[in-house]
């Protein structure tokens, strides 16, 4: 053994697997969950918080959040093109 070299060199790397196609997916349906909920649930506090009897602001942020999900999918398949 070269002395430059330290023990954990001499052994044989293993090349870095990526994981399988559906641990990306799952994780990415993880994701939109996410954005969807949040923004419907920060709709549903504004709501609460005004006195409005229409459900403005929840359906504002509901389909705010499902734009930003599909744009943040977009972008992730875009990148692994």
């Amino acid at each position: 053994m070269n002395p430059s070299q330290k023990p954990s060199d001499t052994k044989e790397k293993k090349p870095i697997q990526n994981p399988p196609t559906f641990v990306k997916y799952i994780g990415l349906s993880f994701q939109l969950f996410a954005i969807i909920g949040a923004g419907t649930w920060f709709g549903w506090w504004v709501q609460q918080k005004s006195a409005m009897k229409f459900p403005l602001w929840l359906l504002l942020f509901s389909f705010l959040s499902v734009f930003v999900a599909f744009y943040q999918l977009w972008l992730s398949m875009k990148r692994d093109q």
